[in-house]
């Protein structure tokens, strides 16, 4: 089973840090505002900065934790830095 660690840019200009097995459900909840989501039923997700692929749940929790952490502008590197291994995932997906 894989593990996703995933970053949202909220609403309110903060970034949301969570861990999902189905990455296109979980975006939908926080979306929708589902009762499982509850800060961004207050701030919702305007999208998804970054994601990680993961094989092990354990190590998607300790990251998760770990980005949670960070500062705003902490989490802002991480995700510059990831955003061309996303954008390559991405694009790999679309021409599937």
């Amino acid at each position: 089973m894989l593990y996703y660690v995933y970053m949202l840019e909220c609403s309110n200009g903060s970034y949301y840090t969570g861990y999902t097995t189905d990455l296109a459900r979980r975006y939908k909840e926080h979306e929708q505002g589902s009762d499982k989501c509850r800060y961004t039923r207050s701030f919702p997700p305007k999208k998804l900065m970054t994601f990680w692929i993961l094989e092990s749940k354990s190590v998607a929790l300790r990251i998760e934790a770990k980005i949670k952490k960070l500062s705003k502008s902490q989490k802002r590197q991480l995700i510059d830095i990831n955003a061309d291994t996303l954008n390559e995932y991405l694009s790999l997906m679309l021409n599937d």
